[in-house]
């Protein structure tokens, strides 16, 4: 059996199916009289403009509302379900909306959008004023319901005097951020869960046109705007009351799939090309894009997942379609052992990020069972990405004839950015979390936070895109391949140049949300004194703010021997992050066996950080 029929086997779950999830709620009383709370639903129901949501709404309030005693187990459970569902609405956000689909106000379903359709028109024609039409441009991606959804923007908009071109059929996110910019519009949606499981669906909001210019055109929403427009979904009436149009909006035709493409294939460097490459969309809507960029770019070796290449909302191959978790890139890294490939490059299923594997014999292991990972395939961490992409932005830039601008990261990512942006005569900006922040730094020539994402294309993208990503990585590699080196070559002249920055992360995904508060009231007031040996010598809240930046909910840990946490929790899932960093200073002279040597260090040291961190959170 081939290495990548052994990881089909490994990584193809079977999926059972997702159930409702209870309330943990130790007030929830199942004898109480829950008539006031039924008739809540029922009103609800009675307004939905989804006979399949209402179907599943009015099955759970026979069940809450049963008389049988013989059914109390089974009529608590819809109680709960129906009081999760009933929680209140799904929170609008700068992350837009996103949560499971299902029927209810704190679920995604089309009752909800139909609302937060209407509340953005609202918004929009505040905000412009009588007498100007509001220009949006909506994006959908391959998920369950999602193109609804994005019909369902389309009707509410249109009907309320919005001129609405929506894409020509289920495209990665980065189209739609590209198109926001490229049609002039005045804001963007784009319907997509990103990496999130198959059960959920969300709703990303962008600005531009005439509500926001210069570096914030066409980004994603930030404060006031988040809070402006939930404010107007929150006026909006019950969604059957909702104007919505059967006709009137535009579907785009593939010229403004053919301008993105051309843009980012403009960034080729157009060297011949002598790499072998493998590709997967994790059953995204990434995938024909990748490829056609790819081979328009000059890269014909290129050798894509075929069980991942098609679109499919349930992800069979994945148990959770995102790259960074264990098991997601274990197919991928078979074809690559299969193929002798020189780099794998991954992106999640909308495409906004960009996953890397290389071969490193370092990491290579004679224990256990004999897979691509234990020959040596690791998947690079974004820090190290992000540094390759910052330096040959930097590099190129500068070989142009043409530097300047700005690198920016995350305060959540690498300080190596910092260091290379020195180096190089550029600015350096750090920002919160989030590309909406990232994205909207003045002069940006680059920016990149540690979750993969990475904008290498600020001018046509104002947002991560992991497909002008792709193409870059391919290159560098392609460039190094021909000098008879690799990226993990690259990273060691990084190493040599300002230090090894090793970077990891520990995160803990809580199904009770109020522990999450919890974790981070217990962190600020009772931190780690040592972190793997070293003496802790600062710790600041973040929620006062730092360096300029906005308040943000997070804890920074500077050690004597200058490693770094940030805690923080997570913006889109039930979690909480620590993001650890170590640095080892290293002589510019240093050989590979130096190198070796100082990247076992750091990681001994960065497993006892964690081990430290773990105990900290009383995890």
């Amino acid at each position: 059996m081939t290495e990548r029929a052994a990881s089909r086997r490994r990584t193809a779950p079977t999926r059972p199916g997702v159930p409702a999830e209870a309330v943990d709620d130790p007030g929830f009383d199942p004898g109480a009289d829950h008539g006031p709370f039924l008739q809540r639903v029922a009103t609800w129901v009675d307004d939905d403009v989804d006979a399949q949501d209402q179907a599943e709404l009015r099955r759970l309030l026979d069940l809450a509302d049963s008389p049988d005693p013989r059914k109390h187990d089974v009529r608590v459970a819809a109680l709960a379900d129906l009081r999760d569902r009933f929680s209140g609405p799904l929170a609008f956000g700068t992350a837009g909306l996103r949560g499971r689909m299902g029927a209810g106000p704190h679920r995604m379903n089309r009752a909800v959008v139909v609302r937060a359709a209407a509340g953005l028109g609202a918004f929009l024609r505040e905000t412009l004023g009588s007498g100007e039409r509001p220009r949006v441009v909506v994006g959908f991606d391959a998920r369950h319901r999602s193109r609804a959804f994005a019909v369902d923007t389309a009707a509410v908009l249109t009907a309320a005097g919005v001129d609405v071109s929506v894409l020509p059929s289920a495209l990665p996110t980065p189209v739609l951020a590209f198109a926001v910019r490229h049609l002039g519009a005045d804001a963007g949606v784009m319907v997509t869960a990103s990496h999130n499981p198959p059960a959920d669906n969300g709703y990303k909001v962008y600005l531009g046109g005439r509500v926001a210019t210069g570096s914030g055109q066409g980004v994603q929403i930030v404060a006031p705007y988040d809070a402006r427009i939930a404010a107007a979904i929150d006026a909006v009436g019950p969604a059957r009351e909702v104007p919505r149009a059967e006709t009137g909006w535009t579907v785009l035709g593939r010229d403004v799939l053919d301008a993105y493409v051309g843009a980012v294939v403009a960034l080729s460097d157009g060297a011949p090309r002598r790499l072998r490459v493998v590709t997967t969309a994790l059953h995204g809507v990434g995938g024909a894009v990748v490829a056609r960029v790819l081979r328009e770019a000059g890269f014909t070796d290129v050798v894509p997942v075929e069980e991942q290449l098609d679109p499919d909302p349930e992800f069979p191959s994945v148990a959770f379609p995102n790259p960074e978790e264990p098991g997601a890139m274990d197919l991928a890294l078979a074809y690559a052992q299969d193929a002798g490939a020189d780099v794998v490059l991954a992106n999640d299923p909308d495409a906004d990020r960009c996953a890397v594997a290389v071969y490193d014999p370092r990491v290579g292991t004679y224990q256990g069972a004999e897979t691509a990972r234990s020959n040596g395939w690791r998947m690079l961490h974004g820090d190290e990405v992000g540094a390759l992409l910052g330096n040959d932005v930097a590099v190129r830039g500068a070989a142009s004839g043409a530097p300047g601008g700005v690198l920016a990261c995350s305060i959540v990512s690498s300080r190596l950015l910092g260091r290379i942006a020195a180096a190089h005569g550029l600015g350096f900006a750090t920002t919160l979390t989030g590309f909406k922040w990232i994205s909207r730094v003045d002069g940006l020539a680059f920016g990149y936070e540690e979750a993969l994402g990475y904008c290498v294309d600020p001018e046509h993208v104002r947002d991560k895109d992991g497909i002008s990503a792709a193409l870059l990585v391919a290159q560098l590699a392609n460039r190094l391949k021909a000098q008879g080196r690799t990226l993990v070559d690259a990273l060691d002249d990084l190493a040599r140049a300002h230090g090894l920055h090793v970077t990891d992360q520990l995160s803990a995904r809580f199904e009770d949300l109020d522990r999450i508060g919890a974790t981070m009231a217990h962190l600020r007031n009772a931190p780690p004194r040592t972190l793997a040996g070293a003496g802790v010598t600062d710790v600041v809240d973040l929620s006062a703010g730092l360096d300029g930046l906005p308040p943000t909910d997070g804890v920074r840990i500077l050690t004597a021997d200058g490693t770094r946490v940030i805690v923080r929790p997570s913006g889109t899932e039930p979690k909480v992050k620590c993001y650890l960093e170590v640095v080892v200073p290293v002589a510019t002279d240093a050989s590979h066996d130096d190198l070796t040597a100082a990247r076992a260090f750091a990681r001994e040291r960065l497993d006892r950080v964690t081990t430290d961190m773990r105990r900290a959170l009383g995890l």
